[in-house]
Formats: C-alpha cells, sequence, structure tokens
C-alpha cells in the first residue's frame, strides 16, 4: 500500500470553506538560505494553491484562511529554489490558527506542532512509524536485487509477501487510529485512503460508521457517506454492475456479453505509470487462461485528448483483449459506477458475473486464476 502524493491531491474531494480563519505555517528547518525556498501546496476552491517563500536562515512563513474544516497540503524544500520537486517534503493539515514546523536539515523528518488536526496527524504518524520503517527498509531491499533476484520467482515472492504483510499492518493501524479517534478528521483521511487502495465494504463501513456526527457532517464525510452504496455494490459476493461503454474503433461492448466466462474487469490508463509497469502480469495471465474460459475487459480513464495515447499503449503493452474507455479521466462513468478512486484497480467476475476477488496484482493474480483453473478444467472458449 505504497503511498503517493498524487492520492492526496487529486483524488480526495473539495472541502467546504465557510466560515474562514486565518492561518499561519510558520517554522525552521536547518539554516538554509538564498536561493533555497520553501512551498506550500493545497487544494482550496477547487483548484490547487502554491505559495514559496526564499528560506533566511532555515526560517519560513505562510499565511492565509482557510475554513472550518482542514485542507491537507504538502510543503516542499528545494535546496535550488527552482520549482516544486518532491524530493524533501512534509505533509501537513492547514487549519486556523498557528502551525509550526521544525526539523533539522531534512525537511521530512520535521515535527509538526499546531491545532487539532496536526496533532493528531502527529499521533497517528507516531503509530505508523514502524510501519513506514519497514516499509523503507523493504523499498531498498528491493531496490538493491541483483539482476539474478529480479529473474528470480522465489525471491520475487518472498518480495511480495513481505510487502502483503506490510500492507496488512497498515490496514490494522488504519483501523485502530479510527475506532480510537472518532471524532477526528484523520481519521476520515484515513477512511478515504482506503477506499483510494481498494478496501473492500465489509471493511470501511464499520469504521463509517464510528465516526462523530461532526465529522460526518463535513463535506468529505457526507460525500464518503454517499458513496458508500457504491461500494456495496461492488463488494465480494455482489453481481458486478453492468455497463455499455465504446471500445477502440467506437463499438459499443456491453459487460453483459461475457457472462458465462470468468472476467477480469481491470481499470487502468496509459498516463499511470504503476498501471503500466503491471500490464506484462495481465498480459502473462491473460496468455495462460484466455483458452479456460477467461477474459478481461479493460476499462481505460484516458483524458478526453488522450485517445491516441491509449491506442499507443494497447499496443506497445501488447493488451490483446478488449479495451473501452469513455476518455473522460476521473470523470469516467466505469469508474464512477465500481467506485474505483485509484488504479490500477480491477474486479475478477466469475461466469454468473459475480464479484469473487478485487485488487488481484502480481502473484496474487496469478494464484487466483491457477486456484480457479486447477478446480475448473473447462477449455471451452464461448461466452
Amino acid at each position: 500500500m505504497k503511498k503517493t502524493i498524487l492520492a492526496v491531491l487529486s483524488l480526495l474531494p473539495l472541502f467546504s470553506l465557510a466560515q474562514d480563519g486565518a492561518f499561519t505555517v510558520r517554522g525552521k528547518v536547518g539554516s538554509y538560505n538564498a536561493p533555497a525556498k520553501i512551498y506550500l501546496i493545497y487544494q482550496s476552491k477547487g483548484t490547487i494553491v502554491t505559495d514559496s517563500v526564499v528560506l533566511s536562515d532555515g526560517q519560513f512563513q505562510f499565511k492565509g484562511t482557510v475554513g472550518k474544516v482542514p485542507l491537507n497540503g504538502y510543503l516542499v524544500l528545494n535546496e535550488k529554489g527552482d520549482g516544486l520537486k518532491y524530493v524533501d517534503y512534509k505533509s501537513i493539515y492547514i487549519e486556523q490558527g498557528d502551525i509550526n514546523v521544525n526539523g533539522t536539515e531534512k525537511l521530512a523528518k520535521a515535527n509538526v506542532d499546531g491545532p487539532k488536526t496536526n496533532q493528531d496527524n502527529a499521533r497517528y504518524l507516531a503509530l505508523t512509524k514502524p510501519i513506514d520503517d519497514e516499509q523503507d527498509a523493504h523499498d531498498a531491499k528491493e531496490k538493491a536485487a541483483t539482476e539474478e533476484q529480479k529473474k528470480s520467482e522465489p525471491f520475487l515472492r518472498q518480495l511480495a509477501a513481505e510487502q502483503k504483510s506490510l500492507d496488512a499492518k497498515e490496514l490494522a493501524a488504519f483501523k485502530q487510529f479510527v475506532n480510537e479517534n472518532p471524532g477526528s478528521f484523520i481519521s476520515l483521511t484515513a477512511l478515504e485512503m482506503l477506499t483510494v487502495y481498494g478496501a473492500d465494504y465489509a471493511e470501511i463501513a464499520p469504521l463509517y460508521e464510528k465516526l462523530s456526527p461532526e465529522i460526518k457532517v463535513t463535506q468529505t464525510g457526507k460525500e464518503l457517506g454517499e458513496r458508500l452504496p457504491k461500494l456495496k455494490a461492488v463488494a465480494l459476493g455482489q453481481p458486478a454492475p453492468l455497463f455499455t461503454e465504446a471500445d477502440t474503433a467506437g463499438n459499443q461492448v456491453s459487460l453483459e456479453s461475457f457472462k458465462g466466462k470468468y472476467v477480469l474487469v481491470d481499470f487502468w490508463a496509459s498516463w499511470c505509470g504503476p498501471c503500466r509497469r503491471e500490464n506484462p502480469n495481465v498480459v502473462e495471465a491473460f496468455g495462460k487462461y484466455k483458452d479456460k474460459n477467461f477474459t478481461i475487459i479493460g476499462v481505460s480513464l484516458d483524458k478526453p485528448t488522450g485517445k491516441q495515447k491509449w491506442l499507443d499503449a494497447i499496443h506497445k503493452d501488447h493488451l490483446t483483449w478488449t479495451q473501452v474507455s469513455d476518455l473522460q479521466f476521473w470523470k469516467s462513468k466505469e469508474a464512477d459506477l465500481y467506485a474505483v478512486r485509484g488504479i490500477p484497480a480491477n474486479f475478477l467476475l466469475d461466469p454468473s458475473g459475480k464479484i469473487i476477488a478485487k485488487s488481484l496484482h502480481g502473484f496474487d493474480l496469478q494464484d487466483k486464476l491457477a486456484e480457479i483453473f486447477g478446480k475448473n478444467n473447462t477449455t471451452s472458449g464461448s461466452k
């Protein structure tokens, strides 16, 4: 469940900004001077706001106004002062009052203090720090792998098992924090992140019910509550929502027409790096099982101007199964129907159209299909 900046800034809903009040972000990081800059970036009233100040003996200050609901943002340090480069950065919450940031040479390791939300976030980060440290060690191990190890299935499976264990620990930390802090905005943010990473309705709904009324009535809380029925509709064991969409040639393709087969509904996009890195694994799975009553329907979240990039990616990545898209980016009708908040994402349907698995990547996809077709020796290619 590797964390990304994109997940917070581009996927979280907009917040209500009524009853604006003043905020100040001030601090000191090391002893940097010009041209070093600190950048502040956050989303406000539907736009990404970016501000910057030149550091003087490591000191900086930002001022502005914000509504009663906190905004997630980032401070970014660039020693050369030549723009936003996410090398040394720190997540903070923009909220009414004074927010203080203090560190030595690295902004990423700075302490953040301030009103309630930043204090809650500090406690959450303390809770997850051991997991983050394990993740850093795991990432270093993966990066240091030799060429021989990168070709070794036992080694790669070990990495995958370690990553799955870390994901489980992070999920447990999310649940613990929400259970212990139902009145914290950080708990709502944690639940939002669970939806981004494809957690099932059975995990999210009970945690949402624990949130305090004050958190539920925020715009983010309301939107998550309104999204729960969609999450329930794509929960494990539910019949997959049906859709009809245009393929690469403009022909309308119906998901219902695939009934009778095991179908992987695969959400991806040409601009999505993790999707493109996962594609060879999906290609391998399709090659193994396409003659065993298995197929794939790819649903792209490419942009309105991105049709050629979509087609080029299909060709370059050798995606020979059915591909559809309305080319509406994050406004994709199918992504909304399946409550998809982050990609790559997928849903495995049985021949009756019921969802039997989701978020299958890497060895998980290969192992699930091997499990199915080890028990089901059907070789018919008919729908």
